[in-house]
């Protein structure tokens, strides 16, 4: 995907981190580039906006709680697991 004009950025860049841009876990350096690049082109800009989309359609998806009885399985299993690598066990 591209719009064919050269960028500071290159479109491949740029898409490799989308979804990391889209989560805020990007650098600052990096979120200057990618919003100055998706400002440039607007095949990238429809693809940034693709998944910011698809973000919102999942967390909607996502939005119900887990019973009370699943959580409470949930961080027990995992306190079981972090005790049993602390210990250095499998």
């Amino acid at each position: 995907m591209s719009c064919g004009r050269p960028h500071t950025t290159p479109c491949t860049t740029v898409l490799s981190v989308i979804h990391a841009y889209s989560d805020g876990e990007t650098t600052q350096v990096e979120r200057i580039d990618i919003v100055q690049h998706l400002q440039e082109c607007p095949p990238c800009e429809q693809q940034f906006a693709v998944v910011r989309a698809m973000k919102v359609l999942v967390h909607r998806s996502c939005a119900a709680a887990a019973p009370q009885q699943l959580r409470a399985q949930i961080v027990t299993r995992i306190r079981d697991v972090s005790a049993v690598d602390e210990a250095g066990g499998e």
